[in-house]
């Protein structure tokens, strides 16, 4: 594996658990030079191996989520493969679980006893519920932490059933909190010397990002509706038609940009109109504004109207699908759109680093691996197995390993080119 360069380069982090919350939290702590060693379970491996769209019965997400990680094979469920998690957790600095609170307690690899073998660790949980309260022990995948956290009732078409936003929303924000926590935890460690468990709950991390929704409903007595594109109060702010039919998103909102809007628009009369001259009446009165801009928008292709738009001040954009972001120039050029190699063989296109480090940057530099790729190399090296205690474990199926990850020689990957495929709208 290569040699890490991003701001975590050194620091060590063991994955346990499957499938989105706690593996994207690996591939994100990855990305910024992390050393992540992914645990899976022998003969099976993460369900995220099949999850999604495959090809060949691979995941086409799997060299996404698990890039920049080491796949080891160890049986937790036999008592001599936790005794190797140990060993690994007296080198480690992070350990990421999203398993049921409890399991690792029950399995003798609860924060309390690690953290005796290792002071310093940081153990982040991530979990429907979080690790107390009357539901803990409750399962909560993304989609049940999305609805509890407030999202779903927010996202949707008036007088229609919630929506979903068509990723797994809940689990990614767990996630990014989770790496947020492990970051603050990791900082604090070297002050204090003490590690700390880092308690990430997916409803709790949806409902982070509901903004003034309780106080608006105590305070104000307004409960937040589903209202479809727009944000009620907010206009203009919402998707408008063009004559070739893609959607153009403008939020001209403000006072300043509504003005150029109407310049560019030719229509000055608009801004100093009592019904749209304020934000507070543009959003009274945005069902007219709308229609009046909509007229205007569907006289104009989607690429000439964003580009005037641009152009004089006034944010613009289409609705990027997957079609579009593959071979957007400004994609491209900040390096969002990166294609690396899988163990497959395939050239598979997956986003960039994000954020980006201008001294140390981040880098993909291994697509997922395949099962049990590292597992001796990890075992008989950071978890310091002799060659006979790996061979005696391995014979008795506690440990398993696989082939070679496909590491990246960054150098070259600008100069690998898209395969030859004609990017369609899926409808």
């Amino acid at each position: 594996m290569k040699t890490e360069t991003g701001p975590l380069s050194g620091v060590t982090v063991l994955e346990l658990g499957s499938f989105i919350a706690g593996p994207f939290a690996g591939q994100l702590l990855g990305d910024y030079g992390a050393n992540v060693i992914k645990v899976e379970p022998p003969r099976t491996g993460d369900p995220m191996r099949r999850w999604g769209v495959t090809r060949d019965g691979h995941s086409l997400w799997w060299p996404t989520i698990a890039r920049n990680k080491q796949s080891i094979c160890v049986d937790l469920h036999d008592q001599r493969g936790l005794d190797v998690i140990r060993r690994l957790a007296l080198k480690s600095d992070i350990i990421i679980e999203n398993f049921r609170p409890g399991r690792l307690e029950d399995w003798g690899l609860g924060f309390q006893k690690l953290n005796e073998l290792n002071p310093r660790l940081i153990m982040v949980h991530v979990s429907g519920y979080g690790q107390d309260g009357p539901k803990a022990k409750s399962a909560g995948f993304g989609s049940i932490g999305e609805a509890v956290g407030g999202i779903r009732y927010t996202t949707g078409i008036p007088g229609h059933p919630s929506s979903r936003t068509g990723i797994s929303l809940g689990d990614a924000l767990a996630a990014v909190f989770a790496v947020i926590g492990a970051l603050g935890a990791l900082v604090e460690v070297r002050q204090s010397g003490r590690g700390q468990e880092v308690d990430v709950a997916i409803y709790e991390a949806v409902a982070a990002l509901m903004e003034s929704t309780l106080a608006d409903l105590e305070l104000g007595g307004v409960r937040r509706e589903r209202n479809g594109s727009i944000l009620p109060g907010v206009a203009p702010s919402n998707a408008y038609p063009t004559s070739d039919g893609v959607e153009v998103l403008i939020a001209g909102n403000a006072d300043s940009v509504f003005t150029r809007l109407c310049a560019v628009m030719e229509r000055p009369d608009l801004a100093t109109n009592e019904r749209f001259a304020t934000h507070e009446a543009r959003g009274r009165n945005m069902i007219e504004l709308d229609d009046i801009i909509g007229a205007w928008t569907a006289q104009r292709q989607s690429e000439t109207l964003v580009a005037l738009l641009e152009e004089n001040g006034v944010p613009a954009g289409m609705i990027f699908s997957a079609e579009e972001m593959l071979v957007d120039p400004h994609y491209l050029a900040r390096e969002m759109v990166q294609r690396h190699v899988s163990f497959q063989g395939w050239n598979v296109p997956m986003s960039g680093v994000v954020p980006k480090f201008m001294r140390t940057p981040g880098e993909v530099r291994t697509t997922g691996p395949r099962l049990g790729a590292n597992t001796k190399e990890v075992l008989c090296g950071l978890g310091g197995l002799s060659d006979d205690e790996f061979s005696e474990l391995e014979d008795a199926g506690v440990v398993a390993q696989g082939g070679t990850a496909t590491s990246i020689d960054n150098s070259k990957t600008t100069e690998v080119e898209p395969d030859d495929h004609e990017y369609r709208r899926l409808s």
